[in-house]
């Protein structure tokens, strides 16, 4: 029996079960509009996962990173550290996806015209 071969880079399966697994516990507790920006958030880091899997390794870290902040919601303790919204999570994958050429993959489509926050870096980004 011959086996099947696969053209996918290491890591694209991990980021894709990583985004999946998040979803799957977003499911639990999020209803109604925050359920429907999650599972499109997912659905376009998947996707972006996908495109960006032959790309170069800038393009490939930058996918990287939009998928770690989904997944890594950070939790609230105290005044210490404030919870990351979905929104925010929105605004770092329709960056990524952009600065990737792929319009067709913001989570929101109404967001595709430019802003003035195009030219700043996705790392400073991250530090808000």
């Amino acid at each position: 029996m011959a086996g099947e071969q696969r053209t996918v880079e290491p890591g694209t399966d991990v980021l894709i079960r990583k985004v999946d697994s998040h979803l799957a516990a977003l499911r639990t507790g999020l209803h109604g509009p925050e359920l429907e920006l999650a599972e499109r958030l997912a659905r376009c880091l998947r996707e972006l996962v996908r495109c960006t899997a032959q790309a170069s390794a800038a393009d490939r870290g930058q996918v990287r990173v939009a998928v770690h902040y989904f997944v890594l919601r950070r939790e609230s303790r105290g005044r210490l550290l404030s919870v990351r919204s979905l929104t925010a999570a929105e605004r770092v994958v329709d960056r990524v996806a952009r600065q990737l050429g792929r319009p067709d993959l913001l989570a929101d489509p109404r967001r595709d015209r430019p802003t003035s926050d195009n030219a700043q870096p996705l790392n400073n980004v991250l530090l808000t």
